[in-house]
């Protein structure tokens, strides 16, 4: 199993790439960065100072969309920083929730996002593609490779990941649901003639390493209020008893009361007091390292191939020593 590390890019960006270069240090393959204009500062331009400084890690969004930078320009940034420091990046991609919403815009349909999805991957690697009726390739591009995973919850967007995507982002960790989407996504990856295995798994959810349960839960209780964001969108498209998604998604939402973006990804959001102990439980890997080992197993059983961090907490540097020193190799048996 791979690891990963889930970063938002709050300045100074010095520090995003200290922890980057921490995580690598300690066993981490994947670096990974949120991806909203306004909330954060531009991930792109740490990327290459991450890539600069680091040796064998991969970058990428999780996740960009469609929508905030036009196709080409998306392409062209990955190929370059590919072209710089040898195809190490990651193209993460989903419909867009803050860094749509917050600029007052919708988040993409998916079909704009499926279509993203094929152009993008096309013009990193040198082939030509069309965009807005215009075909175009970027000529200087040699030997490029950009792997494209998508994030997705609902069965729609759970089948165009199968038909398209390199790989699947699912972001919560409860074995239940993990097993419930991932056949879901290798299921329509072979009915579209792929196969299935070669869909990339990637699991993301924070992670903290202790024994005190109830500050860790205080400090992930946020990631039960952004996997709701998404939820509430769900329920919003196919009804809340429709079959169409499982109640154990669903359920705990009935409490929600609006988003607010300002505190997205952080501890101590308010937007998260209607998630139960029982969400943060199944979502995210709290606890000794033993319980974060004896999850991840179950996980890697269910065909994840990377477990990403999200490490935004008051425990940072510690939870990625922890895993480097105790999860990550217990992991490669």
């Amino acid at each position: 199993m791979d690891f990963g590390l889930v970063l938002q890019t709050d300045p100074p960006a010095s520090r995003v790439i200290s922890l980057m270069k921490r995580a690598e240090r300690n066993g981490f393959t994947h670096g990974w960065t949120f991806d909203s204009a306004v909330l954060w500062q531009e991930p792109f331009v740490i990327y290459s100072q991450i890539l600069a400084n680091t040796t064998t890690l991969k970058v990428g969004p999780m996740v960009t969309n469609p929508g905030t930078r036009t196709w080409e320009v998306t392409a062209s940034t990955f190929a370059t920083l590919n072209d710089m420091f040898g195809n190490r990046t990651v193209c993460g991609i989903g419909r867009g929730d803050s860094a749509m919403r917050v600029a007052g815009r919708r988040p993409n349909t998916l079909a704009r996002l499926g279509e993203a999805i094929e152009v993008i991957r096309d013009l990193a690697e040198g082939r030509e593609a069309e965009v807005d009726g215009q075909r175009m390739r970027l000529p200087w591009v040699r030997d490029g490779r950009l792997p494209v995973w998508m994030a997705a919850y609902g069965p729609k967007a759970l089948a165009l990941t199968g038909r398209k995507a390199d790989g699947f982002i699912l972001q919560l960790a409860d074995p239940f649901l993990t097993e419930w989407m991932v056949k879901a996504v290798r299921n329509a990856a072979a009915e579209a003639g792929r196969d299935p295995d070669s869909v990339t798994i990637c699991v993301a959810a924070p992670a903290y390493v202790g024994d005190d349960l109830g500050h860790a839960r205080e400090q992930c209780r946020w990631f039960g209020g952004m996997v709701g964001n998404h939820v509430a969108d769900l329920v919003s498209r196919y009804g809340e008893h429709s079959g169409m998604v499982p109640e154990a998604l669903t359920e705990y939402i009935k409490g929600r009361e609006g988003y607010d973006y300002s505190h997205h990804g952080r501890a101590g959001n308010p937007s998260t007091d209607f998630v139960p102990d029982e969400i943060v439980d199944r979502f995210c890997l709290l606890g000794p390292p033993e319980a974060h080992i004896e999850k991840l197993r179950a996980l890697r059983d269910l065909g994840v191939d990377q477990f990403a961090v999200y490490d935004m907490h008051d425990a940072q540097e510690t939870t990625i020593d922890a895993y480097g020193a105790e999860i990550i190799p217990a992991l490669g048996d």
